[in-house]
């Protein structure tokens, strides 16, 4: 059974093929089955057999340009997501960037200028905000169901060598720092989300380095302390090292409590004037719906010129929490992002 699009673009750009592209691909074939899709792979790179019908390969932006896309979806590693999108917006495409936004804020400034100019969406892939289950959380958030915010504390990691079975890690983006691996990027989503519920970040201290044995020359591990704007404070724990995986939330408000589960997809609320837990209600889902759900949105924002939920400059924010964590780590000192 396929879907209704509210928008049916007629060509899409996939850049990159790795495990990421791949779920892209597959996301807008389950959406928009009738759609050509244009893949970016580095020359020497073919398409595997298994693509699917009305796909075809390019090698470089100019030839997916001439080739006549709608819309592009950037899948490539992080330090590439610039220089790939940039002659996109400038040629008028709408743009889905893979997270985090770049590898680094310096240098997105004209990217988002670029689409601003031509008036095409910038959407970026922090697609956690569309799980239903973190909504329901969001959404208790806004309704001061919990009263004011008071802390925060957000926890995730999964053993790297799990994460693609069947490819060695040692290998792959997250493990190495060309490619911009290392878990402050490849786990942002929890800086993405935090900022998201909580509110904007005004200082950051930070803890930052490898704590396991594993073979990579990135960081394994990051421990976050920030505050916010409104005062609260939140704590934010990443690792590439934990088994079983995890990805947990906690909210803390003068009147009850949040806990988000991310793994099960399930959120609670914990009343003050309450004895105990009850869960939040939130449509079940799984990954491939929440990409699904992701991809519709941008559909949305091409089709009715609103804002993404995720536009450029909110996940450029994202990246200066992240530039301050591991400023504040090199340097042992709280620092503003």
């Amino acid at each position: 059974m396929t879907e209704t699009a509210v928008h049916t673009p007629e060509n899409i750009l996939v850049a990159g093929f790795g495990s990421i592209g791949r779920r892209h691909l597959q996301t807008v074939r389950a959406v928009l089955p009738d759609c050509r899709i244009v893949v970016l792979r580095r020359p020497g790179q073919p398409l595997p057999p298994d693509v699917g019908p009305k796909t075809e390969l390019v090698h470089d932006i100019e030839a997916a340009i001439a080739a006549g896309i709608d819309a592009a979806i950037i899948a490539n590693p992080a330090p590439l997501h610039v220089a790939t999108a940039l002659p996109l917006a400038r040629a008028g495409v709408p743009l889905l960037i893979e997270k985090p936004l770049a590898e680094a804020p310096e240098g997105v400034a004209p990217l988002l200028e670029a689409c601003a100019a031509k008036g095409v969406p910038l959407q970026v892939g922090y697609c956690l905000r569309f799980d239903p289950s973190l909504r329901a959380v969001k959404d208790a958030l806004e309704a001061e169901t919990i009263g004011r915010v008071l802390s925060l504390h957000a926890d995730v990691g999964q053993y790297l060598p799990d994460w693609r079975p069947g490819t060695d890690y040692r290998q792959g983006v997250s493990a190495r720092a060309d490619l911009g691996g290392g878990a402050l990027l490849e786990l942002s989503h929890e800086i993405d989300y935090v900022r998201w519920l909580a509110g904007e970040v005004t200082a950051v201290a930070a803890a930052v380095g490898r704590l396991g044995d594993l073979e990579i020359d990135v960081e394994d591990s990051a421990d976050l302390l920030l505050t916010f704007a409104s005062g609260a404070r939140g704590t934010i724990h990443l690792d590439m090292l934990q088994r079983p995986p995890t990805r947990i939330c906690r909210i803390v408000g003068s009147a009850g409590a949040l806990a988000w589960d991310g793994i099960r997809h399930q959120a609670r609320l914990h009343r003050s004037d309450t004895d105990g837990w009850e869960a939040l209600p939130a449509p079940a889902s799984g990954r491939d719906d929440i990409f699904r759900s992701q991809f519709r949105h941008f559909l949305e924002a091409i089709r009715t010129g609103r804002p993404p939920l995720v536009d450029g400059a909110d996940a450029a924010c994202t990246l200066s929490v992240i530039a301050a964590a591991r400023r504040s780590a090199a340097e042992q000192r709280t620092v503003s992002p």
